[in-house]
């Protein structure tokens, strides 16, 4: 008899996202002639960069061709890309990374995910709450959590509250934890953490022999000074962290698929009997294993984001994906809804009017607005009576959206 992984039915009966999906779908079959205008999911509505697409079609011509034709690649990326990626991203910043401590990969919500199979069931998690699903839901699935409790929040992981009340800043943890995930700028809330306050988290993991597993997506929106664009600025860190990057966000790679994931070669991590370990060397075997690595043509197209002219027009496009967010973040404060983020995100996290519940006011948003939102409590206990509003979005319709708010709450 196949036995299947007993983990899996401690999970939500349905992720975030398909299950707002459910509900839009619902609505509109019901309501055909509804003009619904989707602001819940993080996707990407502008073309890719010219830039870009014309190197892919570069790519795509010379895999017509038996002398240029590629097959398999490697694993862990085109030296061409792995390159670009460290003279653009961190060389420019003065930090030390190097060419083979960059893995490309199609994604990194995988690799966030993926990024579980070298480490031991008996490590204790940390998470930010609320959080992107991702990160619980594998660890869940992975078998390091227990039962989840009435507010969802699963027995075994170290929840660290993020709200107004702390300035959405997570506070170190009481207790001792060995891995740690945070995501900034962040997703949901769109807040950032200060130079100072990341510094804290690496001594935080150096002191407790713990590993930040750092996401940073949305590292292209940051516009204020004080905001890290890595976390290898910050001292230590190169021992302490793994840091996820994505095209998907600031190059439009949401269909296309291209992140990579640096695992610097002094990280280290600690065997049962005590012994140290290369953590590069446990994820470069992982990725040999079970990934056949990115397309030559996407990878082209990745590394034409740093060409003078791909950066241009990816500024470009990073600009208006935030004036759509200041167009939002205003158009509520103008009503008196109490609004965070979309400085330096392309999300807004917006505290729910009249202390209605996040799911009520979706289905409120939803029925009387036709709009879409995500309800805060879909990413964890402390998302509770707020909401998330994407940015990304044509500006007519992110004009719309802000007449119809301010029609609902005025």
């Amino acid at each position: 008899m196949a036995h299947v992984n007993e983990h899996y039915f401690k999970l939500k009966a349905g992720y975030l996202f398909p299950e707002i999906a459910r509900r839009v779908n619902s609505y509109c079959d019901s309501n055909p002639d509804a003009d619904v205008i989707r602001l819940g999911i993080g996707d990407v509505t502008e073309p890719l960069p010219p830039a870009i697409v014309s190197a892919m079609h570069q790519a795509v011509d010379e895999m017509a061709q038996r002398s240029s034709f590629r097959g398999y690649g490697p694993e862990q990326g085109y030296d061409f890309l792995r390159n670009a990626i460290v003279e653009h991203d961190y060389q420019s910043r003065g930090i030390d990374i190097a060419a083979d401590e960059i893995f490309v990969s199609d994604g990194s919500k995988c690799d966030s995910g993926n990024i579980l199979d070298i480490f031991g069931p008996h490590n204790v998690v940390a998470i930010t709450d609320p959080v992107y699903p991702v990160y619980v839901d594998t660890n869940v699935m992975a078998g390091r959590t227990g039962e989840a409790d009435e507010s969802g929040r699963f027995a075994g992981l170290v929840y660290l509250p993020i709200g107004a009340e702390n300035g959405f800043t997570p506070d170190l943890p009481e207790t001792p934890v060995d891995l740690i995930y945070l995501c900034y700028p962040n997703n949901p809330t769109g807040t950032v953490l200060t130079r100072e306050h990341l510094q804290q988290w690496v001594a935080y993991a150096q002191q407790n022999d713990a590993l930040i597993l750092y996401d940073a997506a949305y590292e292209a929106y940051i516009s204020e000074a004080d905001v890290p664009h890595s976390i290898y600025e910050l001292d230590g860190a190169r021992e302490v962290a793994i840091e996820f990057r994505s095209f998907s966000k600031n190059a439009g790679f949401t269909g296309t698929r291209c992140a990579f994931t640096v695992v610097p070669k002094s990280l280290t991590g600690s065997r049962e009997a005590g012994q140290r370990e290369s953590i590069h060397a446990l994820w470069n075997r992982r990725q040999s294993t079970k990934f056949n690595g990115v397309s030559y043509v996407i990878q082209q197209g990745a590394a034409a984001a740093y060409s003078d002219e791909g950066k241009q027009q990816i500024q470009e496009l990073v600009a208006f994906y935030m004036t759509n967010a200041r167009l939002l973040r205003e158009g509520l404060e103008a009503v008196g809804i109490q609004v965070y983020g979309g400085v330096n995100a392309p999300y807004v996290w917006l505290k729910t009017p009249g202390e209605q519940s996040s799911w009520d006011f979706f289905d409120q948003l939803l029925e009387q607005s036709h709009l879409v939102g995500t309800p805060g409590s879909g990413f964890g206990a402390s998302g509770e009576g707020y909401f998330r509003l994407s940015a990304f979005n044509s500006r007519e319709n992110i004009e719309q959206a802000v007449k119809r708010f301010q029609s609902l709450v005025s």
